[in-house]
């Protein structure tokens, strides 16, 4: 019975030391990128959505629904 608890508690330890290592060599990898506003080629936000079609069909509608 307890070289069983003791298995699983090496197990334990030896897949929490894994996982750390492993997220600590993830970090290491990533990339942070900052964006200057200029670069954006699309709109951000809400304007993205208001220059869609979808969305001026949809306001369109309202209007004509308004006015009846």
């Amino acid at each position: 019975m307890d070289t069983d608890r003791g298995r699983r508690f090496r197990s334990f330890l030896l897949g929490g030391l894994v996982g750390s290592l492993a997220g600590v060599a993830a970090a290491g990898r990533m990339r942070v990128r900052h964006r200057v506003r200029s670069e954006r080629t699309s709109p951000a936000g809400l304007a993205a959505f208001e220059q869609a079609p979808c969305y001026d069909e949809v306001v369109e509608r309202e209007r004509r629904e308004a006015r009846s």
